[in-house]
């Protein structure tokens, strides 16, 4: 236990460091040049919680006064109007205004706030609206490999190679070693603390797979988004929502009959009262379930990011008056410190979405009517019914 709470100790720490070195990336601008403003730093921050279609790494400017961009771009799906078209990023050159026009499969493409536009037929330029909105091209069907993908994709391959090497060392060892020794612990802990409490004895194992997977999916996203490359996928409100429409599916078709007959005609009550309670249970099922979990992952994920990146541009928007070294010092100081915090959030938002799910899934495998074990004095043993009403 003291080598696993030494590595987490230097994770935590070494996350918060080079999360802490984001500011740098805020030297990084957009094509018009470093960004120093209030409102360039209020639109490079919603920018960058975006997702992008390409990767982005820094920008600079060189001797000549051009505006460079480093990092590499990604694979552009989209079906049009004329079919498929494949592409990569690069072709836009880093052009989100709608200024860059791409011509593929006989279809003219513009990018336009993070968002892929085909042009009207004869339409040789993107015309905007008073709002900034396109008013002869329309959004497209879009397929492509953008950045938040890439994070997916890597921390799958990753949890994959991990949990595939925990799981062959126990066919020769009782006791996994290097890494293993610390995953070993967060799986316990998600086994006997969340998953066996809330679903019970019983079926908690059908379950176990699920919640490890969404536990780990989440917090690793979570701490690959503090990192400088920009990453923010648990702050995309479509991850968020697919993660809770999975949980969705998951309880209402291992709901028992029990958990269906208490939900559309609840016993107990009077039978006028009936029917509203039902309507009040399948919209707290269908909806207020899944969109508590989708919205409250998003919102602090996101918020965090606004307020770690809102403390970085201190040292841009009060140079004036602080100076440069005081607002630097001041933005590294508090930056890092909320970062600290963020790694604790990081962890608390994959537990708590996790919890939830497992106590929706509980509530919907649980066998009501039951009788509460004793122990050897008499007293009542709490079992899975008891430990979700506590926490709700």
């Amino acid at each position: 236990m003291k080598e696993v709470s030494k590595v987490i100790r230097n994770l935590v720490l070494f996350t918060a460091i080079v999360s802490s070195l984001q500011s740098f990336a805020f030297s990084e601008g957009q094509d018009e040049g470093a960004v120093d403003t209030k409102e360039e730093v209020s639109e490079y921050i919603n920018h960058h919680i975006k997702d992008s279609h390409d990767f982005h790494l820094f920008s600079y400017t060189n001797d000549e006064g051009e505006r460079k961009h480093v990092g590499f771009p990604l694979p552009v799906i989209v079906w049009s109007s004329n079919g498929l078209a494949t592409f990569m990023s690069s072709e836009f050159h880093h052009d989100d205004n709608g200024e860059v026009i791409v011509e593929k499969n006989g279809s003219k493409f513009v990018k336009l706030h993070s968002k892929i536009y085909e042009l009207e037929a004869g339409a040789t330029s993107v015309n905007l609206d008073e709002s900034h909105h396109a008013t002869n091209a329309h959004k497209v069907l879009d397929f492509s490999i953008t950045k938040s993908v890439v994070g997916i994709l890597l921390v799958g391959l990753f949890m994959l190679w991990a949990f595939s090497s925990l799981a062959r060392q126990y066919k020769n060892k009782s006791v996994p070693t290097g890494f293993g020794r610390v995953l070993e612990p967060l799986v316990i802990y998600v086994r006997d603390e969340i998953a066996k409490p809330n679903i019970g004895e019983k079926k908690y194992r059908q379950f176990t797979g699920y919640l490890l997977t969404v536990f780990f999916f989440i917090w690793i996203l979570n701490l690959l988004g503090l990192t400088p490359f920009g990453f923010n996928v648990t702050g995309q409100l479509a991850v968020t929502a697919a993660l809770a429409i999975l949980t969705l599916i998951i309880y209402t078709f291992s709901g028992n009959k029990d958990y269906w007959m208490h939900m559309l005609w609840m016993p107990g009550v009077p039978v006028l009262i009936r029917p509203v309670l039902a309507i009040i249970e399948l919209a707290g099922a269908f909806l207020i379930k899944p969109f508590s979990l989708l919205v409250r992952l998003f919102a602090n994920i996101s918020a965090g990011h606004i307020v770690v990146m809102s403390l970085i541009a201190i040292m841009f928007t009060l140079k004036d008056s602080l100076g440069v070294a005081g607002a630097t010092g001041l933005s590294l100081i508090l930056s890092f410190f909320i970062t600290l915090i963020e790694v604790l959030v990081a962890f608390l938002q994959a537990y708590i979405f996790t919890m939830l799910s497992a106590l929706f899934i509980g509530m919907a495998v649980a066998e009501h009517d039951h009788e509460h074990h004793h122990d050897s004095e008499g007293h009542e043993i709490p079992d899975e019914e008891d430990v979700r009403a506590d926490f709700i």
